[in-house]
């Protein structure tokens, strides 16, 4: 979780609040707050923006445009002389607030998909996949089925299910009948679209490191 100002913006759950009272966003205004907020304070491209919240369609300046007047409306970024959403003629976007992390992102393990050079957060409890512009990762592809699969997650790890779509789902090329235990780096197709799941454990990487570290103190005495 992000802090700016007055907001609160938290990727996993895909909510930006205010004051603790959540500020309504579309799907893709959200993934492009996102993105202006991972890449803080750098310019974002037009080009890169268009390629990594379009990947395989093509829209005109204008949509992107109305995104940016999207996010400004909710975050009543209204000064021109202190914006939030800082606007660099002919090249991009760039967000210019000063970001603090939440107390409340310590967490031991994160779960996302990588598709299309984009990271895309887990919900906590459900994900879905599909065509349907409310799917948590949301794939606009005619291969893809409208609702097509789900990832649900547990302490013990993260669950993958088909959704009865039509093209199925495959990991590692194997279609899914049944749900299935996903582990870091799976590949996974929904149709033709392929996305790569990550996962990491805080708590895991500090335990191995130490453990190690005691090794070698063992082979030196």
């Amino acid at each position: 979780m992000t802090q700016f100002g007055p907001f609160e913006f938290d990727s996993l759950r895909r909510q930006l609040l205010c004051k603790e009272r959540e500020v309504h966003l579309t799907p893709k205004a959200f993934d492009l707050l996102a993105i202006l907020l991972d890449e803080a304070p750098r310019v974002m491209p037009k080009r890169e923006i268009h390629e990594r919240l379009w990947p395989n369609g093509v829209v005109t300046d204008a949509t992107l445009v109305g995104l940016v007047k999207e996010l400004r409306r909710a975050l009543a970024d209204r000064d021109p002389q202190a914006p939030l959403i800082r606007t660099v003629h002919r090249v991009g976007y760039a967000f210019a607030g000063r970001l603090t992390p939440s107390r409340k992102s310590n967490r031991e393990s994160w779960r996302w998909l990588i598709a299309a050079g984009r990271r895309v957060p887990l919900l906590e409890v459900e994900s879905t996949i599909g065509r349907d512009p409310l799917s948590t990762l949301q794939l606009d592809d005619s291969t893809v089925s409208r609702h097509h699969a789900r990832i649900t997650l547990q302490e013990a790890g993260a669950t993958l299910e088909d959704l009865g779509s039509k093209n199925g789902t495959c990991v590692s090329g194997t279609p899914i009948a049944a749900p299935i235990s996903l582990h870091d780096g799976d590949r996974i197709s929904f149709g033709r679209i392929n996305v790569t799941y990550r996962e990491t454990s805080a708590a895991l990487s500090t335990a191995t490191q130490l453990s190690r570290a005691g090794s070698s103190r063992a082979r030196r005495e």
